[in-house]
């Protein structure tokens, strides 16, 4: 009797074994095989980061990326165009000296903000000065202000530390964490307000420093970690703007203050190239039964050039060219058209997004689902239902079919409610369209590597992007073969405790289409 019941608990579970291994299904199957045991990531990112560069919109370097994004689509079999949606301020960075040269001499670490003028190869070489401390009012300051002429002028604050707050809190005692804090604060209250006094911002009072004769610029935009900054555009027209790291800015602010008078050389060469056209790059794989339905991967292309823009968003870039690969390879006839959007100036206003939102409404219209990645290069942790009553019908479809190596790590809110701005995929959102962010762990992204110097290839993590290529591929799979069109139908936006009011809906915002006028 024990025997006939082992016996029956064998075959059982053999059959059990067996009604699983006929509902895997062999395209996810083979996707996932080829993701791990032949994954393109790393000579995607190496492509990309290393040999085209940052992708500022405007550049040289942003029209190589789009052509090697082509070639690369193309020699996968998958076809890909570059689509003009604007024109932008061209220009091109070169070769950036700073050079302490007095009261001795040391090479110092920063870059040229971007759109700058060039200073020549002959650079500028000038006595570096501070904003004054105690400002009485705006008289006060148009008073000093002719002290400028022929002078760097620091212009942001001497930071009292340049350890970020995690390392204080792991060393310091209790006492002197806290003591820290407090007289930063301060600080930095004075400072505000000290600027304040002239008139001006932070941001307004750099024209007025070069209307009065400055001969150049001084920044150090910290980012509260060992090393880096944040690297944005030049808010000058005819001298130069560099940004220091902390150690170097600081070092020269405390010699300026104590009268030792730093002068410094600075060669910072780039290129005005007039007007020039700016892009998207679409890749499509056409859909075999419903061609003029849609599954779009979405990430935005431009970058800032502090770094080679590796996080922001060379990982979502490559998350969505290795997906297509896999799908091309493992379902080369979709039922639905799947399309790529690699998106030009997404840092300016997404751009790019708005523009073929506006070019394409067919797209538009007949979109089932748009994935959208842009935060960095860890693994996929919060996916949202985006603000659609019906989210949780089709998405939670969708991941059941995705490893749960995958989706065990993956918070989803249903239905969530629709972003307004942030990424590209609230340009499709605000039209109503069901678009999804495929949002990642930071890995420390804000502070260390978003629109910073330290934005560079050996900060991704391979092992996350790989699972977000297969997390992507396997969605866009099962969106398409999907029987059902996804429902647009909309939450009852809840009432905003600030005012009182019932939310409402984003609403579409047109591109810029003209941009980067100095």
């Amino acid at each position: 009797m024990k025997r006939v019941i082992y016996l029956f608990i064998i075959a059982f579970a053999f059959n059990i074994t067996n009604v699983k291994a006929q509902e895997k299904d062999p395209t996810i199957e083979a996707i996932v095989k080829e993701a791990n045991e032949n994954s393109q990531l790393e000579n995607i990112g190496h492509e990309l980061m290393d040999v085209v560069g940052p992708r500022l919109v405007g550049t040289p370097q942003m029209l190589n990326a789009h052509n090697w994004a082509i070639e690369k689509y193309k020699s996968w079999g998958i076809d890909a165009r570059k689509e003009k949606w604007g024109e932008w301020r061209g220009w091109e960075r070169g070769i950036t000296h700073i050079d302490m040269i007095e009261p001795r001499v040391q090479s110092l670490s920063g870059m040229q903000l971007a759109w700058n003028p060039s200073t020549g190869s002959k650079g500028i070489t000038a006595e570096v000065i501070v904003l004054p401390k105690n400002i009485k009012d705006s008289i006060s300051f148009q008073k000093w202000l002719p002290s400028v002429k022929g002078k760097l002028v620091l212009i942001s604050m001497k930071q009292p530390t340049g350890r970020p707050d995690y390392n204080w809190e792991e060393f310091a005692t209790e006492e002197s964490f806290q003591k820290m804090k407090d007289e930063r604060d301060a600080q930095t209250k004075a400072w505000r307000e000290n600027i304040s006094k002239t008139g001006y911002n932070t941001r307004s009072i750099i024209p007025v420093l070069e209307e009065a004769g400055a001969a150049g610029i001084i920044a150090s935009n910290w980012s509260r970690g060992f090393g880096v900054n944040k690297i944005f555009s030049a808010r000058t027209k005819k001298i130069p703007t560099v940004d220091l790291e902390l150690e170097d800015y600081g070092m020269l602010y405390r010699l300026a203050e104590s009268g030792h008078t730093p002068k410094l050389k600075i060669i910072a060469e780039s290129k005005e190239l007039g007007r020039v056209p700016t892009f998207n790059t679409i890749a499509e794989i056409k859909g075999s039964e419903k061609p003029d339905e849609y599954i779009i991967l979405s990430a935005h292309f431009d970058s800032w050039d502090g770094g080679t823009g590796a996080t922001d968003n060379g990982t979502g870039t490559m998350v969505m060219m290795e997906a297509m690969r896999l799908i091309k390879k493992y379902y080369p006839n979709p039922k639905r058209t799947i399309i790529a959007g690699h998106w030009g100036s997404e840092e300016q206003g997404l751009n790019g997004s708005r523009a073929f939102v506006e070019d394409h409404p067919e797209v538009v219209e007949g979109l089932q689902a748009l994935f959208n990645q842009d935060n960095g290069t860890g693994r996929v942790v919060r996916i949202s239902g985006g603000g659609f009553l019906n989210s949780y019908d089709y998405l939670s479809r969708w991941l059941y079919a995705v490893p749960n190596n995958i989706t065990k790590h993956i918070e989803t809110t249903f239905p969530g409610s629709p972003a307004g701005g942030g990424s590209d995929y609230a340009s499709f959102l605000a039209k109503g369209a069901p678009a999804f962010s495929l949002s990642s762990l930071n890995w420390s992204y804000w502070n260390y590597t978003w629109h910073t110097n330290r934005d560079t290839y050996d900060k991704i993590v391979f092992d996350d992007v790989r699972n977000n290529a297969i997390l992507t591929a396997i969605l866009a799979y099962m969106a398409s073969e999907d029987a059902e069109k996804t429902s647009r139908e909309k939450i009852v936006l809840p009432i905003n405790p600030r005012t009182g009011k019932q939310r409402t809906w984003p609403t579409p915002r047109s591109p810029n289409r003209d941009g980067g006028r100095n």
